[in-house]
């Protein structure tokens, strides 16, 4: 018999989801893995979708298996995802195709003809959102120019953990953090942008009124409730997977910044309003929503992602290398022979990942990484180095120090990274909690059934149930003439 209250987060990410239950007994919490399983977009005729059925599938899977571990006990279910995915829903509610993976190559095809319409100056002043083609508004525009028909027959729009949240409650909603990826929202007001959609001949009428975080859409419908043999409450977390993670750094106060690192690394501060000026453009940085009235002012870095390809590439070539043996290739390998952007748009799309990093080398006129480890070591320098001119712009835009940087999520286990990054911000580094994103989804439940009076009380929740690791830098002076490379190449 568990003692405590329990309560199920399901964490979509873009390589694997999972079912996670957190258990609070009065004083700690801890969490249990109760079901994996991977995820990933297939390459259908030259678009890549997602499987959303297959995923709900495995999400029943997992609560269904949560309910026989710790019955009466749950409470409640939250869900959260990757940002600016949709899916579109008729009139009776059915969803009326795949929806797309923000890699998909639909956007590439279309960015001139918006850019036509409606200039990314005029988009990022009625956003604040930073520029990206992956963003939900490039991919509506998309729609507009080579699926109209999907949106003539909308009625809805669903972002990812939206449409979750849907197919377990009945209950539709746009969660206010997911929505405010999309680039569709003036964040200034938390509304959605109607000028900014006319132009573009995105019909407004599919958006929802934005639903706060903590928000309890009701219970599992009956089927739902009939099949996991249990009645939940769903309730509507940071639903932006980031913005989940943010809640889970155990840290208050202004002098800090985070990264929530996996397949994309999103580093950043939290603020009472968002910042949205001719400064802030040029950094192009983002405006995104947080929980609790909070705005998370932040970059978006390409992350392990460009690991996870060089790992891929090697699979293919018959070595199939877990996480450790990766790092454990990158550590020996001489530093500093090269840096990339890791957000040069050749490394955003699959591919032989180790090729591409080698002819931006050469294209940039370096020395070209030769060993798998060279090329691994400088995928991962690079990253630390694109930290530290994003922490750098964060600084200058809100005219403070940040004096420690938390790191979140899978890739603060990569400690070879971890000291990496210490290195090149010469600050010191705290990692974990690794699970961050369930456990602010958790403290969301929290919040929501009356367990948690407030964002700082979780925080102080999450503090004292999980160990950190803090890195101090140990040698910055070998990091400053790369990082001048990473900003020459930038331009």
């Amino acid at each position: 018999m568990v003692k405590g209250k329990c309560y199920a987060a399901v964490d979509l990410g873009a390589e694997s989801g999972r079912v996670v239950v957190g258990i609070y007994d009065g004083s700690r919490m801890t969490l249990e893995e109760i079901h994996r399983f991977p995820n990933g977009g297939t390459n259908i005729l030259g678009s890549i979708y997602w499987d959303p059925v297959r995923l709900f599938s495995e999400i029943k899977t997992g609560l269904a298996q949560a309910v026989a571990r710790f019955g009466d006990a749950l409470c409640s279910v939250g869900v959260d995802t990757w940002g600016v995915d949709y899916g579109l829903l008729d009139r009776t509610g059915q969803l009326i195709s795949m929806p797309h993976c923000y890699r998909d190559p639909r956007v590439d095809r279309v960015m001139e003809a918006c850019g036509e319409r409606l200039s990314m100056d005029e988009l990022y002043a009625g956003t604040g959102i930073q520029i990206m083609f992956l963003n939900t508004v490039f991919q509506l525009f998309a729609e507009t120019q080579e699926t109209p028909q999907r949106l003539e027959i909308a009625d809805q729009l669903l972002f990812m953990p939206d449409l979750m949240n849907y197919w377990l409650s009945g209950v539709t909603a746009n969660e206010f953090t997911i929505a405010s990826t999309s680039g569709c929202m003036n964040m200034r007001n938390g509304q959605w942008n109607d000028e900014i959609l006319t132009r573009l001949g995105i019909p407004s009428d599919i958006f929802l009124e934005p639903t706060a975080p903590g928000t309890t859409l009701g219970p599992l419908t009956e089927a739902i409730e009939t099949e996991i043999q249990a009645k939940l409450n769903v309730v509507t977390v940071g639903s932006h997977d980031t913005a989940s993670a943010v809640a889970g750094v155990p840290a208050v106060g202004s002098e800090y910044a985070y990264v929530s690192s996996g397949t994309w690394a999103l580093l950043g501060i939290e603020t009472a309003a968002p910042i949205i000026n001719d400064q802030s453009q040029r950094y192009n940085l983002t405006n995104e929503g947080g929980i609790c009235n909070t705005i998370r002012v932040l970059g978006n870095i390409t992350g392990m992602w460009i690991v996870q390809e060089c790992r891929r590439t090697f699979a293919g070539e018959g070595d199939n290398y877990d996480y450790a043996e990766i790092t454990r290739m990158a550590e020996p390998a001489d530093p500093h022979v090269a840096v990339i952007d890791p957000d040069y748009p050749a490394f955003s799309t699959p591919g032989n990942m180790p090729k591409k990093i080698q002819d931006y080398c050469r294209d940039t006129g370096q020395q070209v990484p030769e060993t798998r480890g060279e090329i691994l070591r400088t995928a991962f320098e690079s990253m630390a180095l694109k930290y530290r001119l994003v922490l750098e712009r964060l600084e200058d835009l809100r005219g403070g120090p940040v004096e420690v940087l938390h790191i979140v999520g899978g890739g603060s286990r990569n400690r070879l990274l971890n000291q990496m990054v210490a290195d090149a911000i010469n600050r010191p580094v705290i990692t974990g909690p690794v699970e961050a994103t369930s456990v602010g989804n958790f403290l969301m439940q929290m919040i929501a059934g009356g367990d948690l009076k407030s964002l700082d009380e979780g925080k102080a929740l999450v503090g004292d149930s999980f160990e950190t690791a803090e890195f101090e830098p140990e040698n910055p002076a070998p990091w400053e003439a790369p990082f001048e490379v990473l900003k020459k190449n930038i331009g």
